[in-house]
């Protein structure tokens, strides 16, 4: 029987062979009868602009940025190449571009900008007092940051640990981690803070990392690490997947080292990434996934055990940007608060980054990146081997580093201790948990998800949450302003922790609610209506060009011609939302 079978089974495979050569011959004799009255010369020409324009097309369809962006790009251009609609559009970029510069460049009377070194130099009495008449250019009435006023951005401020951080960052202000043999001290410090961090997210005894400038600059770092990954591994166009409430400064990473960042959309109940979306959206160019704790918009931590299944799964990198909140999560556990696993506990987490200058309340321009094995942060460095000057290595972007401020972080860390950094969260958490009730009392306004970390962010299904956003500034509150979709958050500090700083907030939230409520469908004026125009604008470039007003402005010394009768308020709420222009 089985003879019979095996003989069988070689007939149908004879078969099979005889319909191939058959198929084979007669395509063979259709492209032949089609090339019979051309000549050599316009076969070859054929072909040579056939494949031309296959790897054209191959060009143009694939590339980072998406074909419907890049038309949108080409439409709006040619419309504004059109005579009149051209001009009208440039001329009301001017007048925002204008009105920008009042806001920002406007000098208090007397004032001027210093624009060529002084032929001898100040004393130390002349520079202090010049240093005094420079602070009274933040004096506001309007917003008054130390009373918890503001949302993030100074974090904590306590006098005695900036009397600290000062006498510490003088010590080390002329060291610089590149010589670790002139500095072997700010070699020892640094070491000792990945490792404290790395500590403080469970990593094992591979675990390894680096401090770095600014949650941007982690961030920055551990894409490019994997994207050399990627190429070693033959990926030709690595791709980053990442929820579309990710930090922008993922944006900023596949535009710097020619990346393809994927945004995938978010429950719009739970505002957490959706995981089997983002299980669609893997492919061979995948070089990396990212998830927040938490992220940015509305503080809500993505699920990160579940997006580590997909990593392991697929041998995919995984990083967990808690840039914002790191430094409060690892202690939410001991400060009576649960959560769901989030660091390198979680099989298939390979990188973290976390802020110390924010919740770590180390200063400005500090952060670590961190990795669960060595291997990784091997390809985050660089290594010129071969330069005349000698071999040049650094572990990150910067090659001179400041070492006042790694000491300086290192010294915070030391002088907050755990026990510090547990009362501190406590604090921060209970606060941010005490205003997410207090807004859910109250009608027309409702809280995106169910925030667990320091950020609560408010929208409306009633009215413009904007024109909210207009009533708080009026009352001397400096809120962060969102888009897609609107909506408003307060990120609470330690500041905010000061006896009756929330019961303010959730008051007055609930007055101007309470008045808006009157007349609901009432139009938004002020900066509430510019934030809502500009999502409403389909070009985007226009977005693009005003947004590079706002960065020029920062570097002018030119005082505006035009004043404005309301440049202090504009000036408050642009300075408190850069990162939304």
């Amino acid at each position: 029987l089985c003879s019979a079978d095996l003989q069988i089974s070689c007939s149908a495979l004879e078969v099979y062979k005889e319909m191939v050569l058959l198929y084979i011959e007669e395509a063979r004799s259709f492209v032949n009868s089609q090339c019979a009255g051309l000549e050599p010369w316009q076969i070859i020409a054929t072909t040579l602009l056939s494949t031309l324009g296959a790897v054209w097309l191959k060009g143009f369809l694939f590339q980072p940025e998406s074909l419907t962006s890049r038309v949108k790009k080409q439409f709006f251009k040619i419309i504004r190449k059109i005579p009149f609609i051209g001009a009208t559009i440039q001329n009301q970029l001017n007048k925002a571009l204008d009105d920008m510069s009042v806001s920002l460049c406007t000098l208090k009377e007397g004032m001027s900008y210093t624009k060529l070194l002084p032929v001898q130099g100040l004393t130390h009495k002349q520079l202090l007092d010049k240093i005094r008449e420079y602070e009274t250019l933040s004096e506001s009435p309007a917003v008054d940051w130390a009373k918890g006023k503001v949302s993030g951005a100074v974090y904590w401020g306590d006098e005695k640990l900036t009397d600290l951080l000062v006498k510490v960052y003088g010590e080390f202000a002329w060291s610089n981690p590149l010589h670790p043999d002139l500095f072997p001290g700010v070699r020892k410090m640094e070491a000792e803070v990945v490792r404290m961090a790395c500590a403080l997210f469970n990593g094992g005894p591979d675990s390894c990392g680096t401090v770095t400038s600014g949650g941007t600059e982690s961030i920055l770092m551990a894409c490019k690490a994997y994207r050399d990954m990627a190429h070693e591994r033959g990926i030709k166009h690595p791709e980053i997947i990442a929820p579309v409430s990710v930090h922008a400064a993922f944006d900023k990473a596949a535009h710097y080292f020619g990346m393809k960042l994927i945004h995938i959309p978010l429950d719009k109940k739970t505002m957490k990434v959706d995981v089997k979306a983002m299980r669609r959206a893997i492919s061979r160019n995948t070089a990396m996934l990212v998830c927040s704790a938490p992220q940015f918009p509305h503080g809500i931590i993505d699920p990160i055990v579940e997006v580590a299944k997909l990593a392991v799964k697929y041998n995919i990198p995984f990083h967990v940007d808690a840039c914002l909140g790191g430094f409060l999560i690892v202690f939410m556990e001991k400060a009576g608060f649960k959560l769901d696993p989030f660091d390198f506990r979680v099989k298939g987490v390979t990188s973290i980054s976390a802020d110390t200058h924010k919740y770590g309340y180390a200063p400005k321009g500090s952060s670590v990146v961190l990795y669960s094995d060595k291997k990784f942060r091997h390809y985050q460095y660089f290594v010129a081997p071969d330069w005349q000057g000698g071999i040049y290595a650094s572990p990150s972007m910067a090659g001179s580093r400041p070492g006042g401020i790694i000491a300086a972080c290192w010294a915070t860390m030391m002088h907050m201790g755990e026990k510090g950094y547990v009362e501190a969260t406590k604090k921060v958490i209970e606060t941010a948990r005490k205003i997410k009730a207090g807004i859910r009392q109250i009608d027309g306004v409702f809280v995106f998800g169910d925030p667990e970390v320091s950020v609560v962010a408010l929208g409306s299904d009633v009215f413009d949450i904007f024109r909210l956003s207009n009533a708080l500034t009026s009352k001397s509150w400096n809120l962060n302003t969102l888009q897609f979709p609107s909506s408003i958050h307060i990120c609470v500090t330690m500041l905010h922790t000061q006896p009756g700083v929330a019961e303010q907030f959730i008051s007055d939230v609930k007055r101007e609610v309470a008045i808006i409520m009157k007349n609901p469908k009432e139009k938004t004026t002020g900066m509430g209506a510019i934030y809502g125009m500009a999502q409403s604008i389909p070009d985007r470039s226009m977005v693009t060009e005003v947004s590079q007003g706002f960065l020029d402005c920062l570097y002018s010394t030119e005082v505006p011609k035009m004043q404005s009768k309301n440049h202090k308020n504009h000036k408050n709420h642009l300075n408190g939302n850069s990162k939304a222009h």
